[in-house]
């Protein structure tokens, strides 16, 4: 992997699983990375174990709920006052298959958290994204996704799920339009000119804490199948560290998804554009974007 010095890195639920084991790769890589969560006691924890790894590392923690999009708007007016660079965003944090409820501000938590929290942290730290782009290798926005998309449904009507709530269905459909919304972005960045590719991708089954909110038997179940099964959150890591660093790697600017360690569909992707499109505008007006 490239050095990254001089370059900063945000990812967000960068404290444990997945998120942690790419914070510490780019940090060792050199680059500043700021782990964005809800818990401050876990990134704190994070970064004195990644520091008493790396002496020299610079990782720190900022406040951040995806589910209040307060927050989101807060952290993003934090950072742009310092006037850094950004040169990678990693959209990783996330919720799987928890009971039915609402965010902050009345979304499906699915929905409101895996993709608008991240859709509107994405928007607001655009303009940053494309200055850093504009020396150096583009900078690069990638979407942790899942295989599960692939069985996703968007209901246009029903975001919210509030027709009928299954905590799966709701799980899919929350990673479908992460990868809807990265296909997109990456179309729209290529339309403008802008220094920026966006990535969707698959980190494959990890054995991290989103499975929490299985039932009893099946929590024990699944504990001792991902001993045998699953990856390890390094593993899945390194897909999405592949995805970042593309750019940087070999000038690469085709965004696209990822998975198993390289792209498997291009940006020209067999996603509805018509869908791409709608979902994109209805997600500019909950957000109050548009």
């Amino acid at each position: 992997m490239p050095r990254q010095d001089g370059k900063v890195a945000i990812v967000t639920g960068g404290g444990r699983g997945i998120g942690y084991e790419v914070v510490r790769h780019l940090a060792r890589l050199g680059a500043h990375v700021i782990i964005g969560g809800r818990d401050e006691q876990e990134g704190l924890a994070a970064i004195k174990r990644i520091c008493g790894d790396y002496k020299e590392a610079k990782v720190e923690f900022e406040k951040l709920d995806l589910a209040s999009l307060q927050s989101i708007h807060q952290f993003a007016e934090r950072f742009k006052k310092r006037d850094l660079p950004l040169n990678i965003l990693v959209n990783n944090a996330g919720v799987m298959l928890v009971p039915e409820g609402r965010t902050e501000d009345g979304f499906e938590q699915h929905f409101g958290v895996n993709y608008l929290g991240h859709f509107l942290l994405t928007w607001l730290l655009l303009d940053t994204l494309k200055d850093s782009g504009k020396s150096g290798p583009v900078s690069c926005v990638v979407s942790v996704s899942s295989s599960a998309h692939s069985v996703g449904k968007i209901t246009l009507n029903d975001l919210n799920s509030c027709q009928h709530y299954s905590a799966h269905a709701a799980y899919c459909q929350s990673k479908l339009a992460q990868a809807l919304f990265s296909c997109h972005l990456q179309q729209e960045m290529h339309r403008d000119g802008s220094p920026v590719v966006s990535c969707a991708v698959d980190p494959g089954m990890v054995d991290t804490a989103l499975y929490q909110h299985l039932c009893t038997p099946l929590r024990l179940a699944q504990s001792l199948i991902a001993r045998l099964f699953f990856r390890t959150p390094a593993e899945g890591a390194a897909t999405v560290l592949s995805a970042a660093l593309s750019p940087a790697l070999n000038g690469d600017l085709g965004g696209g998804y990822w998975a198993n360690g390289r792209r498997e569909m291009t940006s020209a992707s067999p996603f509805d554009s018509q869908l791409r499109l709608s979902l994109w505008e209805i997600s500019l007006q909950l957000l109050g974007l548009q």
